[in-house]
């Protein structure tokens, strides 16, 4: 067994469900706490005030006073895919928008070009790599998208480096289908074509070899409208794949109503979100999954989180990892601009990125919060308060990363 001692303040949401409303900021605060690890890489206990299990514990680490919260969660990237978009920059800042580079040929379809010629060993290593990089943050969960092949194989190929990484990574990996992320050329001007060819096609071979845990679409001006993407998402749904939708990022056509429609997990980006939309996400506890190093990296709006907090709808921070929009795997600047451009207190950003996290992926009852039975995914922090972690920008404040027990120091 292993024990945590010498925490000078734990800090964790509770439960293995969304928090959403003023809940969302009311958070677990123990004081000169232990955690006491099984040999599972479970957690076992939790003390507070000083107090300490009976015996001796061979395996102790001491976290010297400081600041120890859940690992962190990111729900919402797409880190397997092949080449990089660093030339897109300049066209953006003469002007370009996401969807004229996109119409262009560029933005995702040029990443398709370069993740269909990579082989799978190069994908994969490349994504390992990354994972490793985000680990060093105190990232101990990551949802993973497809979405850069569009094709059969390509799609097939991306899902099969996804649970490769599940085993082959630190972290656990949960996997999404995201092969409606945009229309390829062989279906140029064809959406409703390449839905049904998604559906009757892909999907089914997605679920036979169980490659993947959502599906999800981008609902988006020159994408896919709100029918096509009800028709795939209800048809996965009937596949066994809950449903996650890319919604308002840059027009609100109707993706959170979806959402809230139909029940998904989460909803994304929800840069351009309605009234109707909020209102429809905190009908059906849809966690909205918002990215503002997006926002940042694109010059656009922030999303309403506060809003979406008020209202009742559960959110959670993510990074969005990508080529394109957000080539940064730092979900602790996600967390900072929560809490200066979000206006979202340290708590609240807290469960944003761990237990909020964790149940937009389907992984609330094993982490996202540092309880008994879950697993024993702690960072230790350089810095004794939570404000600490939130006002610090640029610096990477983990010590050590803790996954299933087993201790790994950040460098």
């Amino acid at each position: 067994m292993l024990l945590i001692k010498n925490i000078g303040l734990l800090a964790t949401p509770e439960g293995a469900t969304v928090r959403c409303g003023a809940a969302q900021g009311e958070i677990k605060e123990y004081g000169n706490a232990a955690v006491l690890v099984d040999d599972e890489g479970n957690i076992a206990e939790v003390f507070e005030n000083g107090a300490l299990p009976e015996g001796e514990f061979e395996n102790t680490l001491d976290a010297g006073g400081a600041l120890v919260t859940p690992g962190l969660v990111d729900a919402h990237t797409h880190l397997v895919f092949g080449g990089w978009r660093a030339h897109e920059v300049p066209l953006k800042i003469a002007g370009a928008s996401y969807l004229d580079i996109l119409n262009a040929g560029g933005g995702i379809l040029n990443t398709l070009v370069n993740t269909r010629k990579a082989t799978e060993e190069e994908l994969y290593e490349r994504s390992l790599g990354f994972l490793d990089e985000e680990f060093n943050f105190g990232v101990t969960t990551v949802e993973v998208k497809s979405g850069y092949g569009l094709n059969m194989e390509t799609e097939l190929k991306q899902l099969r480096v996804i649970r490769r990484l599940n085993d082959g990574a630190k972290q656990d990996v949960v996997s999404t289908f995201l092969g409606a992320h945009a229309i390829p050329d062989e279906f140029k001007g064809r959406a409703d074509d390449y839905i049904d060819y998604l559906i009757d096609e892909v999907l089914p071979t997605v679920c036979e070899e169980k490659l993947a845990d959502f599906c999800d679409v981008f609902t988006e001006s020159s994408v896919f409208n709100v029918e096509q993407s009800r028709k795939i998402l209800l048809a996965a749904q009937k596949m066994g794949l809950p449903s996650k939708i890319h919604a308002d990022e840059i027009d609100p056509l109707g993706g959170s109503e979806l959402a809230g429609e139909i029940g998904a997990v989460s909803a994304e980006h929800l840069i351009a979100t309605k009234d109707s939309g909020i209102a429809a996400m905190a009908k059906s506890k849809t966690v909205a999954c918002l990215l503002p190093q997006t926002s940042l990296y694109l010059g656009k709006p922030f999303a309403r989180a506060r809003d979406m907090i008020t209202a009742g709808v559960p959110v959670a921070i993510a990074t969005d990892f990508n080529p394109g929009s957000c080539p940064s795997l730092n979900l602790q600047l996600s967390m900072n601009l929560g809490y200066l451009r979000y206006r979202l207190y340290p708590a609240e950003v807290l469960t944003a990125v761990t237990l909020n996290a964790a149940c937009a992926i389907g992984m609330g009852e094993k982490v996202g919060s540092v309880e008994p039975g879950k697993q024993a995914d702690l960072v230790i922090w350089n810095t004794d308060e939570l404000p600490m972690l939130l006002y610090r920008m640029g610096s990477n404040q983990a010590k050590i990363i803790i996954k299933k027990g087993k201790i790994y120091e950040a460098h």
